[in-house]
């Protein structure tokens, strides 16, 4: 399977979904936007992740490639390739199918826990999230389910967390992959967004204080992947 990945941010890597696709021996490539790397054709991939960052899903005007992505996400969707989106990547995947984007009522940084919504509990990749255990959160805005997704799972800060789009499309808005390093990053080059606080954001230090969490995500993502890539 080879996978093409969409980055927006140097600091938004692919952190623990690198190991998976490693260890299952996918070649992966990438167009690092913003250092303006052209986009692949859609035949030149068999799936794409798109990964997160700062910016908004529609905001074409300050970042001019946005509009030539959401095209080959679209192109990738109706061509039936698979197409994971994280966080900004599941908002340009919402928004790509029709769904709006807005600003989430709190901002949600942090480890909050996540649970199954009905019809998440019924389906392979929601189960995952039946426990209601914690994961890792970034995040301002929210994106809408698009007609004719399954909501997956939701959080006591932010209620669309996961949909599914047929068997090849997946949005997460929570973050997975990241690593203690990673996490690390998005402290530092986003410092900002944790200063004001809120009720769902939590201190860099709370946010790297259990490495067990991290070690947990990364098993619940690869279980995911497990799943949405067979």
């Amino acid at each position: 399977m080879r996978v093409h990945y969409l980055s927006h941010v140097p600091f938004e890597k692919l952190g623990t979904l690198a190991e998976w696709f490693d260890a299952h021996g996918h070649p992966v490539s990438a167009s690092r936007l913003y250092q303006g790397a052209p986009l692949p054709a859609p035949e030149d991939l068999d799936a794409l992740v798109v990964m997160g960052g700062p910016m908004g899903a529609d905001d074409e005007a300050r970042y001019p490639w946005m509009a030539d992505e959401k095209r080959l996400i679209e192109a990738c969707i109706q061509a039936g390739k698979k197409v994971l989106g994280v966080c900004l990547g599941a908002q340009l995947i919402a928004r790509v199918l029709g769904a709006p984007v807005a600003a989430n009522p709190e901002r949600e940084i942090g480890w909050f826990p996540v649970q199954s919504t009905e019809a998440g509990a019924g389906d392979p990749l929601g189960a995952l999230f039946s426990d209601g255990a914690p994961v890792l959160h970034w995040h301002g805005d929210t994106f809408a389910i698009p007609e004719g997704a399954v909501h997956l799972a939701r959080s006591w800060g932010c209620d669309n967390q996961a949909f599914r789009y047929g068997d090849h499309v997946l949005g997460l808005q929570f973050h997975l992959e990241l690593a203690p390093d990673n996490a690390r990053a998005l402290c530092r080059e986003c410092a900002d967004e944790l200063r004001d606080g809120g009720p769902w954001v939590q201190s860099e230090a709370e946010m790297l204080a259990d490495p067990a969490l991290f070690h947990a995500a990364r098993q619940r993502l690869h279980r995911l992947l497990d799943l949405f890539f067979a």
